[in-house]
């Protein structure tokens, strides 16, 4: 039997296009959010020398032992990101999955990129479903890495 491969890589999650403040977000509420559904987050406010903004960045725990490492930049009314770093599409589809249904003010609001999409001509975000749970989410997010991994 095969094993399906871990791929590393970094995700992004985005409002829908054209409508960059439809999380009716700031880096502070990303920030009490964090604080409320993690144990113990890293968070930092740092300015961005290639956005040139303010930024949060965190560090949280998914699971014993599993940390997850993101960037945060969200300035009303036009323009949001979270990126992670380094992550599993399993790690990336529990965020994904806290971040639609309980972060974002509708599960429809939510759209994702990968860098190694990216790195593969696709630039075009994909609409996080509105439905499934975190084994959904995460299937989906592998059969997106595979589509890309050559």
């Amino acid at each position: 039997m095969a094993t399906e491969r871990n791929i590393r890589t970094n995700f992004a999650f985005y409002p829908p296009e054209g409508d960059g403040g439809a999380w009716h977000a700031t880096l502070d509420s990303l920030e009490r959010a964090l604080r409320a559904a993690f144990p113990d987050p890293t968070i930092g406010h740092r300015r961005s020398g290639v956005h040139e903004m303010t930024v949060l960045d965190f560090e949280i725990e998914l699971a014993p032992d599993v940390w997850l490492d993101g960037t945060a930049a969200i300035t009303e009314p036009d323009y949001a990101y979270i990126t992670l770093t380094d992550v599993t599409a399993d790690e990336a589809g529990a965020f994904a999955v806290w971040l639609r249904d309980s972060f974002a003010p509708a599960p429809h609001l939510v759209r994702f990129a990968s860098s190694l999409a990216m790195a593969n001509g696709e630039d075009t975000p994909s609409p996080l479903p509105t439905e499934g749970g975190r084994e959904d989410i995460t299937g989906l997010l592998r059969r997106h890495l595979n589509v890309f991994d050559y």
